[in-house]
């Protein structure tokens, strides 16, 4: 399995770790501070969100305990739409682990997991003492026999760049680059900003999606039909 394939750069393996056990020996009075205030998105990133929707690449913000926080309309159309779900179930390990559709989703779900579960444990490092957070690892533990192995594993990880691949149920395989970027003055929140190769049979399958409410896509079946022409 490549490098690639597991989702794990080691040099930013070690990072996240050495900066992980740094954090777990001096927890601050500041970051207690910050977690007992809600998370909001700014403005300006929600307009950042829709520049980006215009230019035909999804975009979405995590936040504490990955809880998603915010999506433009084509990154819930490649995933899932977040703002259609109750508030607590907003939440990407949630998602990752929980939902039968991500499994389908992600071309490989394991390297996804186990990022997923070493992002989760990188979250638990920096507010050790957040009862939401022990919440939702002891229900994942509860309800996900992977998470618990991942969980075990004690991997933390820290996304900057890299490549994800998809099987989405309209429009086929699709290959995405992303960039993880801090938004704001919100230390804990990361803006992911996804992007197809320019040309790519990616790239279109990303414009079918966006442009899946134009009368003349607004049907799924008339969408899949497209998505079938492609290949």
């Amino acid at each position: 399995m490549t490098r690639e394939e597991t989702g794990f750069h080691l040099a930013d393996f070690l990072r996240s770790a050495r900066a992980h056990l740094h954090i777990l020996a001096r927890p601050t009075s500041a970051q207690r501070k910050r977690r007992s205030r809600p998370q909001r998105v700014h403005p300006g990133t929600w307009d950042l969100l829709d520049t980006l929707e215009a230019a035909c690449r999804p975009g979405f913000v995590l936040g504490r305990r990955l809880d998603v926080l915010a999506h433009n309309r084509l990154a819930g159309r490649l995933i899932t739409d977040f703002r259609a779900l109750p508030a607590a179930q907003r939440n990407q390990a949630r998602f990752v682990f929980l939902d039968p559709h991500a499994r389908d989703l992600y071309a490989n779900w394991s390297a996804v997991a186990a990022d997923t579960a070493a992002m989760l444990r990188l979250d638990a490092g920096r507010h050790p003492d957040d009862p939401a957070l022990s919440a939702l690892v002891g229900d994942l533990a509860i309800r996900s026999q992977e998470f618990r192995r991942h969980w075990s594993e004690n991997k933390v990880h820290q996304r900057t760049t890299g490549t994800k691949g998809y099987h989405h149920p309209l429009v086929g395989d699709l290959t995405i680059t992303y960039q993880a970027l801090t938004p704001g003055d919100d230390p804990d929140q990361i803006l992911f900003v996804y992007r197809a190769e320019p040309g790519s049979p990616s790239e279109t399958s990303l414009r079918l999606l966006s442009s899946w409410n134009e009368p003349t896509t607004q049907d799924p079946t008339a969408l899949r039909d497209l998505g079938n022409r492609r290949h």
